[in-house]
């Protein structure tokens, strides 16, 4: 039976609620950006819970410069490799290379193999608008429905977007629950590919099938793709697996005892933001020096590409206030013992945060920064394997992708570009969405029960 809160308890939980609906209205009635949302709902929790001021004041500044501290280098890093790789084609390379070798029956599966990768480097939205125009291509030389090929590429690009590092969402949780990125990517890869395949080729044929999405009149006049124009394949695959074999490979060497003597070197270079610079640097020479662009070019390439991660981080940096306010003012206690009272699986409880702001916000990055928040500010997760904890991370990006309905931006974007009704995108892409996060998190429930 549960055990009835003390007092302070029922305060700092009244505190809680109190303050996660203030923050909730901001964002959905008064449209009050979530980084101003987030942190006046973690001022305003300190307040009620009954911290002294200058406690909610040192919050403040540890939940900044901790949850900063861990994810800066590689949202900046991630976002100019992304940037080399967008504007020099690589990602259409990987697309025009996949679609030639499974062929235009396989399409399908080559467009979402496709979009899961380039996700990792690429943000989701540039990643669509680079590849839509193959997808639209096959949807014109086949004549079937683009969805039967948009709806793999979405799933992809859904996939790695959510799921694998170098992306933001999945680093910056990894980051504030203190699990090691590379079993982070490795439960994010395995999660992500059960998902995709559900979400993708099979749901794609189920809504290529029911629903004739015509190919927009725009883009049936356009010219197909110049490939001799673009990077190699090769080049492509070699430079983005460099930060993801290099962190792996970090890990694995801290728990095989053979591999003890180049395990310092090993941790150097896995260190992810090393990682990161060392496959940029290398994006920089192959992608561009060789293909023509010079310093001044490449330059201004990589600073466009900071533009969108302002945002980025200080919406997150606003969700480690978040964290530590919970976790200072004692309600991560709380919360902790009322999930051991509860017999519930901390994967199950982080899917259900995450969803729960999912639905209700709309944002996938609000929704990954708020459950992180909520669950590292419970205790004893440094006892945790950091299998489970890579698994409580895949739950988050589960949640936080299950459910786009209208108040999600992806949303419209896709309705736009497919020329889709509210109606028809409903269901399509949103059940997709939630197909890409339900079977993502059911992997990762799993994986957990053996971890």
């Amino acid at each position: 039976m549960t055990a009835v809160a003390t007092p302070d308890a029922a305060r700092l939980v009244f505190a809680a609620v109190a303050g996660l609906i203030l923050l909730l209205i901001l964002i959905i009635k008064f449209k009050v950006h979530a980084m101003i949302s987030i942190l006046i709902g973690a001022v305003g929790i300190g307040l009620m819970a009954g911290m002294p001021l200058s406690d909610i004041i040192g919050s403040v500044n540890e939940g900044i410069g901790n949850t900063l501290k861990g994810i800066a280098l590689l949202v900046g890093l991630g976002s100019m490799f992304g940037a080399i790789l967008e504007e020099s084609g690589g990602a259409q390379t990987l697309a025009v290379t996949m679609v030639r070798k499974f062929g235009d029956e396989k399409a399908a599966w080559a467009l979402g193999i496709t979009g899961l990768v380039v996700a990792m480097p690429v943000f989701f939205d540039a990643g669509l608008i680079i590849l839509i125009p193959l997808a639209f291509s096959l949807a014109k030389r086949t004549k079937r429905s683009v969805l039967y090929y948009v709806i793999p590429l979405l799933a992809g690009l859904a996939v790695g977007h959510a799921f694998i590092p170098p992306t933001p969402g999945p680093v910056l949780v990894a980051s504030m629950l203190g699990v090691d990125l590379g079993w982070v990517i490795l439960i994010g890869i395995f999660c992500g590919i059960f998902a995709m395949i559900a979400a993708g080729p099979i749901w794609g044929s189920i809504c290529g099938k029911k629903y004739m999405v015509e190919v927009p009149e725009h883009i049936a006049q356009q010219a197909d793709i110049d490939e001799s124009k673009l990077p190699k394949f090769g080049t492509i695959v070699g430079i983005i697996l460099i930060p993801l074999v290099l962190i792996i490979a970090n890990s694995v060497a801290k728990v095989v005892p053979a591999l003890a003597g180049i395990q310092p070197v090993l941790a150097f270079l896995g260190e992810p933001f090393m990682a990161l610079l060392l496959a940029t640097i290398a994006a920089m020479y192959l992608l561009g020096t060789r293909h023509g662009y010079n310093n001044a070019q490449l330059e201004k390439i990589m600073t466009k590409s900071l533009e969108p991660t302002g945002m980025i981080l200080l919406v997150t940096a606003c969700g480690g206030v978040l964290r530590y306010m919970l976790q200072n003012s004692g309600l991560g206690d709380v919360i902790g013992n009322a999930v051991a009272n509860a017999s519930l699986p901390l994967v199950l409880v982080a899917f259900i945060v995450a969803a729960l702001v999912r639905i209700s916000v709309g944002s996938a990055t609000v929704a990954m920064t708020m459950a992180a928040g909520i669950i590292s500010a419970m205790p004893g997760l440094s006892e945790l394997s950091p299998l489970y904890l890579a698994c409580v991370t895949a739950a988050i990006a589960g949640g936080s992708t299950v459910c786009s309905h209208f108040n999600d931006s992806g949303f419209w974007l896709v309705k736009s570009l497919v020329g889709m009704d509210e109606k028809t995108t409903l269901k399509t892409w949103t059940i997709m969405e939630t197909l890409v996060g339900g079977v993502g998190f059911l992997v990762a429930l799993i994986i957990s029960f053996f971890a």
